[in-house]
C-alpha cells in the first residue's frame, strides 16, 4: 500500500480542517515547499496537494504547486477547484502528475470522462462522502448521489483510481472508515482505492493495508505528531495480506 502525505493549502500555507469545516482550520506556520522536501527526503514518493481556496471557488494556489514540482521529484496529485478543462490543463502545466476531480464529476460527468481520454490515467476520481452521499464544492454542498454508484459509473468508463473521503472522519483523528472502504472494495475489487480522512496512527495504516487499499492519505496525523515520516515509509513496506 502506498502512503501519500497531504498538504492542504489556504493562502499559500499548509492548514488542516475539521470535518471539512473552513471555520475550523488549523494553521501550522510551515512552508509548503519545505514540508514537501521533507517528505521526499524521508523516502516518500507521492504527495496529495489540495487547494482549499480554489475548492471553495476563490483564488487558486497554483504557484505553490509550481514551487513544489520544481523543487522536488514527488509524484503530485492535485485537487481543489478542478472543474473545467482549462483548470486541468493549468494544473498539469504547473507540474501536477494527476488531478483529483470531484464536483465536476457529479455535475458534468461526460466532460470529466473526456478529460480522462485526453490525459489517459491522469484523472483520479474524488468522492467526498457524507452519510454515504457525495458532497461537492469544497464539501459545502450536499447531494443525493450514492457514493458507491458514483464510483461504479466512472470505473466502468475507464477511471480506475479513486480517493474516497468520509467527511465526518477528515481531520478528526478518529480512525478511517474501514467498513466503508471494505464495502466499496466488495463492489469494486479492481478499483485502486485511496483512503482519505481519519488516519490517526500506524495501526490505522496497518488496518487499511490488510483491507486491500491501494493507498492511504495521511494529513493531520503527521502535522499533529501522531505519525512520523519514517513511520509512513515503514508502513509502505508492509506486506500485502
Amino acid at each position: 500500500m502506498i502512503v501519500i502525505p497531504a498538504i492542504d493549502i489556504i493562502d499559500g500555507s499548509p492548514v488542516r480542517l475539521k470535518a471539512g469545516d473552513y471555520s475550523q482550520k488549523t494553521r501550522y506556520g510551515l512552508d509548503a515547499v519545505e514540508v514537501a522536501k521533507a517528505f521526499e527526503d524521508g523516502g516518500l514518493k507521492r504527495l496529495h496537494l489540495v487547494d482549499l481556496d480554489a475548492a471553495a471557488g476563490q483564488k487558486d494556489n497554483l504557484r505553490v504547486l509550481e514551487k513544489i514540482a520544481s523543487n522536488t521529484s514527488l509524484i503530485i496529485d492535485f485537487g481543489g477547484g478542478i472543474r473545467t478543462r482549462d483548470a486541468v490543463k493549468r494544473a498539469f502545466e504547473a507540474g501536477a502528475d494527476f488531478v483529483n476531480v470531484g464536483s465536476a464529476a457529479v455535475k458534468k460527468p461526460e466532460e470529466v470522462l473526456s478529460w480522462n481520454q485526453e490525459w489517459p490515467g491522469r484523472v483520479i476520481l474524488s468522492a467526498d462522502l457524507k452519510d454515504g452521499k457525495v458532497a461537492v464544492s469544497g464539501w459545502t454542498e450536499n447531494t443525493d448521489v450514492d457514493g458507491i454508484g458514483f464510483l461504479s459509473s466512472f470505473f466502468s468508463e475507464g477511471i480506475e483510481e479513486a480517493a474516497v473521503t468520509d467527511i465526518a472522519k477528515d481531520g478528526m483523528l478518529s480512525g478511517p472508515s474501514l467498513e466503508l472502504y471494505e464495502e466499496i472494495l466488495n463492489h469494486l475489487p479492481s478499483l485502486r482505492l485511496i483512503a482519505s480522512g481519519g488516519v490517526s496512527s500506524v495501526s490505522d495504516l496497518e488496518n487499511l493495508n490488510r483491507a486491500g487499499l491501494y493507498a492511504a492519505i495521511v494529513g493531520k496525523a503527521f502535522y499533529e505528531g501522531h505519525i512520523s515520516i519514517r513511520e509512513m515509509k515503514e508502513a509502505e513496506c508492509l506486506p500485502a495480506e
